[in-house]
């Protein structure tokens, strides 16, 4: 019998990654608007910690790129960073994903144990369309995407996890949360008293966000599990 009555994923970066090539993804899109590249999508994601909760893709981005330019010394004008924003999401495509290592065996690993949550800090259209292209749609028992006028906070905040707790109708203590994110998955998790696995893809430890499992992959679930 397993510890766990059931088991929550995040999304990107834990259950799918781009099949696109990020350096030039971001190179594409600095052309586009007259710039050299100034960062790479490892400064991307660093960053991400640092901005304000947005409503939209687009203002996500425009935060984002806001704060790496900063970062790097530059001093880029509003609407350029504006334009940037535009031109990265539309040189992205969210249906251009594979699964992560392990990640088609952690699933159905996860539904022989009980009801299976997904808790993502991506909208619902851009999400559907990445569960939709690995053909795992209707994979979940829960879905919390990110939806600021349903009063949905991204993760760390707690509400994306109590929605899906109360959708799956477990226990928090009961309940395990796998994510990339020690600031998001790992922090949200550990404040609603669920136990949490974190995959290491490069970030940064920190220290106040300790994980109870850290896996390399998601191959590694079973030995959580069992």
């Amino acid at each position: 019998m397993s510890r766990y009555d059931a088991i929550c994923f995040d999304l990107d970066h834990t259950l799918c990654e781009s099949t696109q090539d990020p350096t030039a993804v971001l190179e594409t899109a600095c052309a586009r608007v007259g710039l050299e590249r100034f960062c790479s999508a490892t400064d991307l994601r660093a960053a991400v910690p640092a901005i304000p909760t947005a409503g939209t893709d687009r203002e996500f981005y425009e935060l984002l790129f806001a704060e790496v330019a900063t970062r790097a010394g530059l001093e880029v004008g509003d609407a350029t960073v504006d334009d940037l924003a535009g031109a990265y999401l539309a040189e992205r495509d969210p249906s251009a994903v594979r699964f992560c290592d392990g990640a088609a065996d952690a699933l159905d690993l996860a539904r022989s144990v009980g009801p299976v949550g997904l808790i993502t800090n991506g909208g619902r259209p851009t999400q559907t369309q990445k569960l939709e292209s690995l053909d795992i749609a209707d994979a979940f028992d829960a879905a919390v995407y990110t939806d600021l006028e349903a009063g949905v906070h991204p993760k760390p905040h707690t509400i994306p996890f109590e929605r899906a707790l109360s959708r799956l109708g477990v226990a928090p203590e009961r309940t395990l949360h796998i994510g990339d994110s020690l600031h998001a998955d790992v922090a949200g998790a550990n404040a609603m008293g669920m136990d949490s696995a974190w995959i290491d893809v490069g970030d940064e430890r920190v220290p106040d966000h300790q994980p109870t499992y850290e896996l390399e992959t998601l191959t590694d679930l079973e030995s959580v599990l069992s």
